[in-house]
């Protein structure tokens, strides 16, 4: 019998400078695994790729105010998912589509609860995207629920609906 028990080398840490390329990355594959049906083809080739990075190294070198984070999900040390938090809201979470399923969205969702909690917030809001039922299904297993508040967001070519989600916290 041995003493070693095999473990996943799996971890949620806070983002630093340079992980910014990898969430780059996940967000596109994540989107155009997720909402191609509903973002359509023309909206996801038509993402800059440059100015998103651009924006994720901004979020992290350089947070908009207290209660703003973001934080990557590790397997090993390559980073496999990610999540950013504002003050009460979960802005974005996603996890590498070859990733799914193996923890790493619960793991981002309790840090970023635990961290926006930290920050005095009661209660967690996001919004989901028409048709995401994957994420639905997600949060709802996690908790959230949606209160019935939607909005629509103009992405060029077709206007697309959200959806709110909430929990208390």
């Amino acid at each position: 019998m041995s003493l070693f028990r095999e473990t996943a080398d799996v971890s949620v840490r806070p983002a630093v400078p340079g992980d910014d390329v990898a969430m780059t990355a996940i967000q596109v594959r994540a989107w155009r695994t997720a909402h191609d049906d509903v973002l359509g083809a023309d909206v996801l080739d038509a993402l800059d790729g440059v100015r998103m990075r651009e924006q994720w190294a901004a979020a992290i070198s350089s947070p908009p105010g207290p209660g703003f984070a973001v934080l990557v999900a590790c397997a090993g040390a390559d980073v496999v998912g990610f999540a950013a938090v504002a003050p009460g809201q979960l802005v974005a979470l996603e996890v590498e589509p070859g990733h799914q399923r193996g923890g790493h969205g619960s793991r981002l969702l309790s840090a970023a609860v635990d961290r926006l909690r930290r920050d005095g917030a009661d209660e967690v809001v996001t919004w989901v995207l028409d048709g995401d039922t994957a994420r639905e299904a997600f949060l709802g297993g996690s908790g959230l629920g949606p209160d019935g508040r939607t909005r629509t967001l103009a992405t060029g070519p077709r206007d697309v609906v959200e959806r709110r989600w909430v929990a208390e916290i």
